[in-house]
């Protein structure tokens, strides 16, 4: 009797729905993942603004804009940044989350679009500033 080697049709398919209910379970988790290391970038580059600022201040009498102290997000396609409220004494900057690649959907316990950091340090939603 002469074995005939490989698989049939149906193991076939039923490795094909274990491997799709895998990547079912799995996909969820690793766009969260990836939306939360968007995310990251986007505080990093807060910290860098919230840093030219201070250096801008100490040789000028007020805060500059975002044009004035230079953007470092300038190439990031998942946020965009902008200085509000800029005086002699106080800014805020603000990182609002744009529609590319879902980073909109971004949710730390609470809606991580528009994130906020003022000259204090003070961080709104501080949910989304935890890691």
């Amino acid at each position: 009797m002469i074995r005939k080697l490989g698989f049939t049709l149906i193991e076939l398919m039923i490795a094909v729905a274990i491997v799709a209910l895998l990547v079912l379970i799995a996909l969820p988790s690793y766009q969260r993942e990836v939306r939360k290391s968007r995310r990251t970038e986007a505080i990093r580059v807060l910290g860098e603004i919230r840093m030219a600022q201070e250096r801008w201040r100490a040789d000028r009498p007020t805060y500059g804009t975002l044009a004035e102290v230079g953007n470092p997000g300038s190439g990031n396609t998942y946020y965009t940044f902008t200085v509000t409220g800029n005086t002699a004494t106080a800014y805020t900057l603000v990182a609002t989350a744009t529609v590319a690649g879902g980073q909109a959907n971004d949710y730390a316990g609470v809606a991580c679009s528009p994130m906020s950091i003022d000259q204090a340090g003070a961080k709104s939603p501080a949910a989304c500033f935890t890691q």
